[in-house]
């Protein structure tokens, strides 16, 4: 097992904690909310985080940054292209939930598309995905035949809505037809909801 999924926060986003077994470096994917939860379960496993990665800019996906920068020291990444999201945090947080947050978090580098993020012998590949938000990435592991998908796709032909600031359906749809490129039994690791894999979903975008 590489991959720990914790549900968090009151919509239910799924932060994942990826990690090498043997180094027991770890990255943290996407931690939108309840950062105590979070350290504990990295601490029960005996993980060494090594940075935060998100998938997007969106609120739900961060909330909980700023104390796990803090717990363990380590840097924040996102793609530069949702750095106005990500400022509106406190706004939208206030907007969606009616509760009072933290200011967002520095980002301490960008999430280019290509990127190559090691971690002891597991490697996490960078792949842009507009769409959903104009910064959208996901995180594949070609090893491991795994992929963190963020809001862009969730099971059974659901898709991140594009409806909000910065979403393109245009551009969501070309971002998905791309990933379902990725071979069949790639798993996917969606924001929130059950995972699913590259071949189920490749039906619903024929």
């Amino acid at each position: 097992m590489v991959v720990e999924v914790l549900v968090v926060g009151q919509l239910k986003t799924n932060c994942y904690l990826f990690y090498d077994q043997s180094s027991r470096k770890s990255f943290i994917i996407d931690p939108g909310d309840d950062a105590d939860f979070i350290i504990r379960r990295i601490q029960d496993l005996a993980l060494q985080p090594q940075a935060i990665l998100t998938t997007h800019g969106h609120f739900d996906h961060v909330l909980a940054t700023v104390e796990l920068k803090l717990a363990f020291n380590i840097p924040f990444y996102l793609n530069q292209d949702d750095l106005p999201i990500l400022k509106r945090t406190q706004s939208t947080a206030k907007f969606f939930l009616g509760v009072d947050v933290d200011v967002p978090p520095q980002v301490d580098g960008d999430l280019v598309n290509g990127k190559e993020l090691s971690l002891g012998k597991l490697n996490l590949k960078v792949i842009k995905t507009p769409g959903h938000t104009p910064g959208g990435v996901c995180f594949y592991c070609q090893d491991k035949s795994l992929i963190f998908v963020g809001d862009l796709i969730f099971s059974s032909g659901s898709y991140g809505r594009t409806d909000l600031s910065g979403g393109d359906f245009s551009l969501l749809k070309k971002s998905i037809k791309k990933v379902l490129k990725l071979p069949s039994k790639t798993i996917i690791y969606p924001g929130h909801g059950d995972k699913t894999t590259i071949s189920i979903e490749r039906q619903y975008w024929q």
